[in-house]
């Protein structure tokens, strides 16, 4: 029967079927100032074996100065020294190019849009230790790889990531309006230099 039945809620109180989740606008330039500083040690695992590797060549070296080592004692010394030169120049090389790289890394980061909601939340660790696994997997390590995805994903450095985050990148209206204007101003560049080539075609014509 008409009339019965709950009372409508208030229009207060009353939830749209197309009502939208509030989201929240992240500035398309970026993040501005220098970014905070880098909170954790140095590679562990690698210095460590790099310094072993070191200390293993520069025992080899010594051990070439024995007087009594000669003949084929002393060649497979010396290769054994070659190899443990070469072992330790590849790790020193890999430190410096993770060291370069997190550095770079780093920089980029915390100049995103991103980064602004980064710095409200303090999650300056939580991007320190993406930027050491991205070091990592950018050297070839697969395992390093998968961990930089997940971070990645916990960051909103993928569009899926943002939208479960409820980021949204805020739209330029300043730079999108004076690409319009470029545009427009080409395009009535091209209509007078075609209005010109008509003209030309059709005196050349009389």
């Amino acid at each position: 029967m008409a009339g019965n039945g709950p009372p409508p809620k208030p229009a207060g109180q009353r939830r749209r079927r197309n009502a939208t989740v509030a989201t929240t606008k992240l500035p398309s330039e970026g993040r501005k100032g220098r970014p905070p500083k880098w909170p954790l040690m140095d590679d562990v695992v690698l210095t460590s074996r790099r310094d072993l590797a070191l200390r293993k060549a520069d025992n080899l070296e010594l051990a070439l100065l024995e007087p009594d080592l000669k003949g084929r004692a002393k060649v497979a010394a010396e290769q054994k020294a070659d190899s443990a030169r070469e072992a330790a120049l590849i790790l020193t090389k890999q430190v410096e190019a993770q060291q370069r790289i997190e550095s770079e890394l780093w920089r980029d980061l915390w100049k995103t849009p991103q980064a602004v909601m980064w710095g409200r939340l303090s999650w300056t660790r939580e991007v320190a230790q993406y930027v050491r696994w991205k070091s990592r997997a950018e050297a070839g390590d697969l395992d390093a790889a998968k961990e930089a995805r997940q971070l990645a994903d916990r960051l909103g450095l993928t569009p899926l990531s943002m939208l479960r985050l409820r980021w949204e990148i805020a739209t330029d209206e300043v730079s999108e309006t004076r690409q319009a204007r470029t545009k427009q101003q080409e395009r009535q560049t091209t209509r007078r230099r075609l209005r010109v080539v008509d003209s030309d075609a059709a005196a050349g014509g009389e």
